[in-house]
């Protein structure tokens, strides 16, 4: 996949052209995965990274890696 974006957005950032497209990759995953649409595995692998990192990334994105309905929360929570 290609994104096209203007040459200036790296430097806005304060960042090389690596690390804003990795840090753009990122962000997909991660809003894919919030989404439900990926796993955190194949969210991972579209950021490049390892599974681990994936999930220790996301409460830089305010990401939740648990997602409970609230029978699971009552349940937890019960005597």
């Amino acid at each position: 996949m290609t994104i096209d974006y203007p040459d200036f957005l790296p430097a806005l950032t304060n960042q090389s052209v690596a690390e804003f497209e990795q840090e753009s990759r990122l962000a997909l995953a991660m809003k894919m995965y919030e989404l439900g649409r990926w796993s955190s595995g194949q969210a991972a692998r579209v950021a490049g990274i390892p599974r681990a990192r994936f999930l220790l990334e996301c409460p830089r994105f305010k990401v939740s890696t648990v997602s409970w309905d609230d029978e699971e929360i009552e349940a937890e929570f019960a005597d």
